[in-house]
């Protein structure tokens, strides 16, 4: 597993981040893995709310981020797409491809409309996310026991982000 994160200008004051990682799994699993909340909850966040296309989610990130997110595409098994904080100033998009590569399957996440200076915070928090996914399927089950909620992160995935974010503040946005 070696999950890749690039970043890149949108706009002179917002701006995307990509990351992507080939998961030893087929794609059925990973889409469940990425759009089931009990699959959702082992890694990545809490959701709960109207899960179908232009219906209106809340979630709880491990990195403590909630808010509300509108189900804009859901094509099982290859791609999501969510507005998150839709009809505000920090609107913003969060995207998902799956495709298979043999026996294994390529997860890419993009997420826009980010102020370019949270960049690389973002960054490292969605390469923290990807890597827990690769563990979470790896062991079976939950990667963050010890819990989370809006005003503080799993410990797991903020020591993990705290260690990536230097890396991401001295690269060259694109």
């Amino acid at each position: 597993m070696t999950t890749i994160a690039t970043m890149r200008t949108l706009d002179e004051t917002r701006g995307a981040v990509r990351v992507e990682d080939l998961y030893d799994t087929d794609i059925g699993d990973l889409w469940q893995a990425c759009t089931t909340p009990e699959r959702l909850a082992r890694w990545i966040a809490r959701v709960d709310g109207d899960m179908r296309v232009g219906g209106t989610i809340q979630a709880v990130f491990t990195s403590s981020w909630t808010g509300p997110a509108r189900i804009e595409v859901c094509d099982a098994p290859h791609h999501l797409l969510l507005t998150t904080e839709p009809g505000t100033d920090d609107e913003g998009q969060i995207e998902a491809w799956l495709t298979e590569e043999g026996s294994k399957t390529r997860l890419v996440v993009e997420e826009r409309g980010l102020p370019m200076e949270h960049l690389p915070f973002h960054a490292s928090g969605w390469r923290a996310h990807l890597e827990d996914l690769g563990r979470s399927l790896e062991v079976d089950g939950p990667v963050h026991p010890e819990g989370w909620s809006s005003d503080a992160g799993a410990p797991g995935w903020k020591e993990r982000w705290e260690e990536l974010t230097p890396t991401y503040q001295q690269m060259e946005i694109g």
